[in-house]
């Protein structure tokens, strides 16, 4: 089982701890120019599906059976009832599988659930959920891709009751709630630095060099 790190304030030992998410449920368009982007219909519904903890990674591929493309995703940390923390995430995607399965009515997991098709940040409290919190994807020095809160048509409360009326959320797992417009394919070589701000405030950042 994948582990990830949560910053000190979430644990009373030491500095940083580790949490074992047992699955990360995923929104799919939840921003309005992101779904212009890829061709695709504004839902009516929610759109959820879910990663495996196995998916979990450390290192950003740019191929996994064939190119990949980044989507950058703000991610909660569900913990006793409720989102205690955020951490920059990467939903990486396998677009070419995930068209053909599309077409043909099929599921997504092929897509979207693969080794490493998840990577995270350390995640950092927050006491609460405003609509100035705001992720942010540069590439290579160059921002790609930002939105925040009061860009989703699904907030971050509206997404957790709706998980929360067909499966249990345990304590440790992950909500990854949609990527803004910018997504693209990963180069290897490109180097991948996401922030996560609370108006102009940095809560957190990670970087990634592409394989």
């Amino acid at each position: 089982m994948k582990s990830i790190l949560l910053h000190s304030s979430l644990s009373r030992s030491s500095d940083t701890a580790t949490c074992t998410p047992s699955k990360i449920v995923c929104v799919g368009r939840n921003y309005v120019d992101h779904i212009s982007e890829l061709g695709n219909e504004v839902p009516d519904d929610m759109v959820l599906f879910i990663k495996p903890n196995a998916v979990i990674g450390e290192n950003l591929q740019a191929n996994h059976q064939e190119p990949l493309h980044y989507e950058v995703e703000l991610s909660f940390l569900y913990q006793q009832g409720m989102f205690t923390a955020v951490a920059v995430g990467l939903d990486l995607t396998k677009r070419g599988l995930q068209s053909t399965l599309k077409a043909k009515g099929l599921p997504w997991e092929r897509a979207k659930s693969f080794t490493g098709s998840a990577l995270f940040s350390e995640f950092v409290a927050i006491k609460e959920i405003t609509e100035d919190l705001t992720i942010t994807l540069d590439i290579n020095g160059e921002r790609r891709q930002q939105g925040n809160v009061s860009m989703m048509l699904f907030r971050p409360d509206n997404i957790l009751q709706e998980i929360q009326s067909f499966i249990n959320l345990e304590d440790g797992d992950i909500v990854m709630t949609g990527t803004p417009a910018g997504v693209g394919q990963i180069i290897s070589g490109d180097v991948f630095h996401g922030q996560v701000l609370l108006g102009t405030s940095l809560l957190v950042s990670q970087t990634w060099h592409a394989q």
